[in-house]
């Protein structure tokens, strides 16, 4: 459970703001969409290395 509190005259939207941030950080979101389907260890293997490739190019062409 994720406890967010809220100081005094602190507006809404900041806290919301830091709610969201902290629900992103623990992945719960990203867990619930990769659970409604199974996927093979070898296809999501594949799949980190396509991305960190892709990652390494947008660096190599960065510099």
């Amino acid at each position: 459970m994720i406890i967010i509190p809220v100081k005094d005259g602190e507006s809404i939207d900041r806290a919301l703001k830091r709610f969201k941030k902290k629900f992103m950080k623990t992945g719960t979101m990203m867990e619930l969409r990769n659970r409604r389907e199974f996927t093979k260890k070898s296809v999501e293997l594949r799949a980190q290395r396509i991305k960190a490739a892709y990652k390494e190019q947008l660096r190599r062409e960065e510099d």
